[in-house]
C-alpha cells in the first residue's frame, strides 16, 4: 500500500480496538491513511479509499513481542538440550551458538521474523547478546528490514565467562569497554526515537550471571544518556535466585535497582521468581516484564505471578523468547499460554482470553516504551491483524473474539505494518518461505557436523 493513499477495512465480523474504553465494534470497520489509523466504527464513509472485504475475520492491533533470541532459531530442539533446566541448557547450547557466523545471525532472524509475521506479530523486540565470528547487531537489524515488521534490537552482552565464575565460556564473552563502545555506535546508527519508528535500540547485558557489575551500572548511565531503554533477564528460575544471592547477597531485584535498573525506561525478562516485596518495588517504578509462558514451562522455570504483576500495576508484555527455549515464535500460541498457565496458579478467572490479548497487544506496546501502537484509534500507526474466523478449528465458536485465545491458533488472513501488508492471504509477502526453510536447513547442516 502506498503511505499516500487510503484503505477502508469494511464489514469485520469484530474489530477489537484496545482504545481506552476497550471497544468491540460488531461489523466494524477501520479506515487507514497514510499509515495510520483515522477511524475504527461501524459503517464508515469510503471517501474514495480503497475497500478491502474483513467479512469473517476479527481485526486487531499487530501483536508486540517483547523478548526473543533470534539467533536461537536455527538450534531448535538440539537433542542433548532438549531435556535440561536453564543452566544446563545454556551449556549445552554455548559451543553450537559459538560456530555461527554473521550469515547464520542474519538467517536465523529472518526465519524467525517471518515466523513471528505470520503469527501475527507487527513489532517485535530481539536479544542479540553474543557475537561470534565478528556478527553485529547490524546483522539482525537488516532482516528486520526484509521481513518488514517493527524491531528493537537490544545490543546485549556477555563478559564473565567461567574462568571468572559466570556461565558462558570465556570465548563468548566480550571486554566491556568494547561492549561500551559499540553499544553507543550502535545506537547513534540505528535508534530512532520518532514516532512510527521502525527500528529503535536498547541496551541489554545478558543476567546477572554473564555480566560484571560495572557493566550493569555503566550500560544504565550510557543509556539514559542516550535516551535508549534497557534490558535482561532477571529472577528467571530458582537457579537464578541462589547465584544473585550467593554472589550479591540480595534478591535479583533488589540488585537490579541497585545498579540502576529500575524505572519506566527497563523492562525485565522472565521474573518468574518475584517475591511481593520485588513486585512492589517494579510497580512503584514502572519498570516492566516480559511475560514468556512457554519457555518458562520448557525450561520448567515456572510461572511467573502475572496476576499479582498486573494487580499492582506492573506493565507486563508477552515475549516468546529464544526458539531454542520455546522451539516456535508464534505470539498467538505465547496469548494461550498465558492464559493457561494463569489460571494454573491462581484459578480459573486469574485471565480471561480478553486480558490475554490486551497483554499480547497494549501491553507489549507499553513494555516496549511505544506509545504510537498497540491499538486502534485515530492517530496510532495501522498495525492490525486480519484474523480469519471461518476456518474450521473455530467452527462452533460464540465469541470470536475470545475463540482467538482459547481455539486453536489462527490463521491471520492479512497483517499490515503502518499500512503496508507484510502478510496478506495468509502468504509472507516480504520473504519466501521455502526459500528460508531450505537455507535453514543447509545451515542446520553445518552447526551440527
Amino acid at each position: 500500500m502506498s503511505r499516500t493513499t487510503r484503505r477502508l477495512f469494511r464489514g469485520a465480523e469484530v474489530v477489537v480496538t484496545m482504545d481506552d474504553a476497550r471497544r468491540e465494534i460488531a461489523r466494524g470497520d477501520v479506515l487507514v491513511e497514510n499509515g495510520r489509523i483515522v477511524a475504527a466504527g461501524e459503517n464508515l464513509p469510503r471517501d474514495g479509499a480503497e475497500v478491502v472485504d474483513a467479512s469473517g475475520c476479527v481485526v486487531t492491533p499487530g501483536l508486540v513481542n517483547t523478548h526473543h533470541h533470534l539467533f536461537q532459531t536455527l538450534t531448535r530442539a538440539v537433542p542433548a538440550a532438549q531435556d535440561a533446566a536453564l543452566f544446563g541448557w545454556l551449556r549445552t547450547l554455548y559451543p553450537i551458538w559459538s560456530r555461527m557466523t554473521p550469515a547464520d545471525i542474519r538467517l536465523s532472524a529472518e526465519v524467525g521474523l517471518a515466523e513471528l509475521a505470520l503469527s501475527g506479530c507487527t513489532c517485535s523486540s530481539d536479544h542479540l547478546y553474543l557475537f561470534p565470528n565478528g556478527a553485529r547487531l547490524d546483522d539482525s537489524i537488516e532482516a528486520a528490514g526484509r521481513i518488514g515488521i517493527r524491531f528493537t534490537a537490544t545490543r546485549g552482552a556477555m563478559s564473565i565467562g567461567e574462568s571468572r565464575g559466570g556461565l558462558p565460556p570465556d570465548a563468548l564473552v566480550e571486554d566491556e569497554a568494547a561492549i561500551l563502545r559499540d553499544s553507543e555506535r550502535v545506537v547513534d546508527a540505528f535508534h530512532d526515537a520518532t514516532e512510527g519508528a521502525m527500528v529503535q535500540v536498547a541496551l541489554a547485558p545478558c543476567s546477572p550471571f554473564s555480566v560484571s557489575r560495572e557493566l550493569m551500572r555503566d550500560a544504565a548511565i550510557l543509556a539514559r544518556d542516550k535516551g535508549v531503554r534497557l534490558h535482561t533477564h532477571l529472577a528467571e528460575n530458582d537457579e537464578d535466585v541462589r547465584y544473585s544471592l550467593d554472589n550479591f547477597g540480595m534478591l535479583p531485584g533488589d540488585y537490579a535497582e541497585s545498579l540502576g535498573w529500575t524505572g519506566d525506561d527497563v523492562w525485565h525478562a522472565h521474573c518468574v521468581k518475584l517475591s511481593a516485596p520485588e513486585i512492589d518495588l517494579f510497580a512503584r517504578t514502572g519498570t516492566g516484564v516480559a511475560h514468556c509462558p512457554c519457555s518458562n514451562a520448557r525450561l520448567a522455570s515456572g510461572i511467573a505471578p502475572v496476576r499479582a504483576l498486573r494487580d499492582a500495576g506492573v506493565p507486563v508484555g508477552l515475549g516468546v523468547d529464544g526458539s531454542a527455549s520455546n522451539d516456535c515464535s508464534h505470539l498467538g500460541l505465547e496469548a494461550r499460554q498465558a492464559m493457561l498457565v494463569a489460571r494454573l496458579k491462581d484459578g480459573p478467572a486469574a485471565m480471561g482470553a480478553r486480558e490475554a490479548l490486551e497483554i499480547a497487544t497494549l501491553g507489549g506496546a507499553r513494555v516496549l516504551g511505544r506509545s504510537d501502537i498497540g491499538a486502534l484509534k485515530p492517530g496510532m500507526q495501522a498495525d492490525l491483524v486480519l484474523w480469519d474466523v471461518s476456518d474450521l478449528p473455530l467452527a462452533g465458536q460464540w465469541d470470536p473474539v475470545a475463540a482467538l485465545v482459547f481455539c486453536a491458533p489462527v490463521r491471520p488472513k492479512a497483517v499490515y505494518v503502518g499500512g503496508r501488508a507484510v502478510v496478506d492471504d495468509h502468504r509472507l509477502l516480504t520473504a519466501d518461505p521455502r526459500d528460508l526453510r531450505a537455507r535453514a536447513g543447509k545451515a542446520v547442516a553445518r552447526l551440527a557436523g
